[in-house]
C-alpha cells in the first residue's frame, strides 16, 4: 500500500473513528485503526465490536492495499505533525508503515488486516431519511436517560419506533422516562420498532454536529444491525434484543396542578440548590405557590443539608390549578432542564407522583418531547 493524504484529512478521519477503538478488549486489534484504499479514497475504520466507524478522506493511490496499526500511537503522531502532505507506504510482505510528512519521517509496527474483525456492510434492509437537525435535537433529549448499568439490558438502549410518518425515540431507566418525535417526510415502506444503544446514539450525535447533510438510517432484514450513513461517515450498531417497556402507559394524562416557567431561569435556581443537595441526599424540593391578588404564581426551589446549610430561590411563574410541591433528584432535574429552551411546563398531581415535563410550543404545533420523573420522598 501507498498512499499520500493531507495532514488536516488524515487527522479529522483518525478522530473520527478514533471514538469506536476498544480501550479494553481481549482482542488487541480493536486497539487499532484500519486503514484501507477504496475506490480512489482512503478508508478508516475501527470497531470495539458493539459499534463500528468508517470515515472516508481524499487521498493519492499510488498502490492499492490494507493494513491495522494502534490507534493511539498514529493518532497522537498525525496530530503533531505540520499541515503538509502524509505519505503513508507499506512495503510488500512488511509488518511496518512508513510514514513520511515534511522533515519528518516515522515507522509504525502494523498487524495484518486480514485479523481484523470484518466491520459490517447493511446493503438490504429497510432504509429512513432523517433531518440531521431534528435527528440529532432528538437524541440528546432522550439518549441521557437510558440506564447506565446492565441488569436490563434493554434499558441501556433507546427505543426507536415508527407510527405513519413519524419516528419515536423513547429511553427509560426505572426512575424517569424520555420520549421525543421527529417528523419524517414519508412514511416507511415497513414498520420499524427496535433498540439501539445509548452510546451509539450518542456517537452519532457528536458526528452530526452542525451537518446539514441527510442521515439514512438503515436496518438490516434480521433487525440485528442499524446502520447511520453520511457521505464521508457511517457508523454500525449492534441492535439490542428484548422487549422495551410499554412506556405510554407511564406518562400521566392528567394534572390538577401545572406550572409554566422559564428555562433559563429555572436551571440557574436548580444549579445553585444542587450546590446544597450534594451533602442533603441530591434531594431538590420545588414548592408552587398560586396568587390571589393577579400577581404571577411563585415557584420556590429549595435544598437544605442539615451540616451545611440551605438555600431558597424564587422564579415567577403562571400556575393552573392548586398550589402544590414536589421534590426530584437534582441531576435528573438538571438533566431534563439542559435538554429545553425557552418555557417549560411542569405537570404533576401530588407530590408522590411523577412529575411531567412537557416544552411549551407555539400555538398550531405539536409537541415533540415529553420528559417523566419519579419524584423523591421528603419530609416537608
Amino acid at each position: 500500500m501507498k498512499v499520500q493524504v493531507l495532514q488536516e484529512n488524515l487527522q479529522r478521519g483518525l478522530a473520527v473513528v478514533g471514538r469506536a477503538v476498544a480501550t479494553r478488549s481481549t482482542l488487541p486489534i480493536t486497539a487499532n485503526v484500519l486503514l484501507s484504499t477504496d475506490k480512489g479514497r482512503l478508508r478508516l475504520a475501527a470497531t470495539d465490536l458493539d459499534i463500528a466507524m468508517s470515515a472516508w478522506v481524499g487521498a493519492k493511490i499510488d498502490e492499492e492495499g490494507q493494513t491495522t496499526v494502534p490507534s493511539r500511537l498514529i493518532t497522537d503522531f498525525v496530530s503533531q505533525l505540520p499541515p503538509a502532505t502524509v505519505s503513508l507506504e507499506i512495503p510488500e510482505r512488511s509488518r511496518q508503515m512508513k510514514l513520511e510528512c515534511a522533515r519528518n519521517e516515522s515507522t509504525i509496527n502494523a498487524m495484518d488486516a486480514e485479523d481484523f474483525p470484518r466491520i459490517p456492510e447493511i446493503r438490504d434492509g429497510l432504509s429512513i431519511e432523517l433531518d440531521p437537525k431534528a435527528l440529532r435535537r432528538a437524541i440528546e433529549r432522550v439518549e441521557f436517560a437510558a440506564a447506565s448499568d446492565d441488569s436490563r439490558p434493554v434499558l441501556t438502549g433507546v427505543h426507536v419506533k415508527t407510527d405513519g410518518a413519524r419516528l419515536t425515540l423513547a429511553s427509560a431507566d426505572g426512575f424517569r422516562l424520555a420520549v421525543a418525535d421527529i417528523a419524517l417526510s414519508a412514511a416507511p415502506a415497513d414498520h420499524v420498532e427496535v433498540i439501539v444503544p445509548a452510546r451509539a446514539l450518542r456517537e452519532l450525535s457528536r458526528l452530526i454536529g452542525e451537518s446539514s447533510e441527510p442521515v439514512e438510517m438503515r436496518i438490516n432484514t434480521q433487525r440485528t444491525q442499524v446502520l447511520f450513513a453520511m457521505t464521508d461517515v457511517q457508523l454500525v450498531a449492534q441492535l439490542i434484543q428484548g422487549t422495551f417497556p410499554n412506556y405510554n402507559q407511564l406518562i400521566p394524562t392528567e394534572f390538577t396542578t401545572r406550572v409554566v416557567v422559564d428555562v433559563d431561569e429555572f436551571k440557574r435556581e436548580a444549579r445553585i440548590a444542587a450546590i446544597f443537595a450534594r451533602d442533603g441526599s441530591g434531594i431538590i424540593r420545588l414548592q408552587m405557590q398560586t396568587s390571589n391578588n393577579g400577581m404571577p404564581g411563585e415557584l420556590k426551589v429549595s435544598a437544605r443539608a442539615d451540616e451545611i446549610g440551605d438555600n431558597e430561590g424564587k422564579i415567577d411563574c403562571e400556575i393552573s390549578g392548586d398550589s402544590s410541591k414536589i421534590a426530584f433528584n437534582s441531576r435528573y432535574l438538571q438533566d431534563v432542564l439542559n435538554a429545553l429552551s425557552g418555557k417549560v411546563a411542569l405537570e404533576m398531581t401530588s407530590p408522590s407522583s411523577q412529575g411531567v415535563f412537557r416544552p411549551i410550543v407555539a400555538e398550531g404545533e405539536s409537541a415533540d418531547y415529553v420528559h417523566v420523573v419519579m419524584p423523591m420522598f421528603v419530609q416537608w
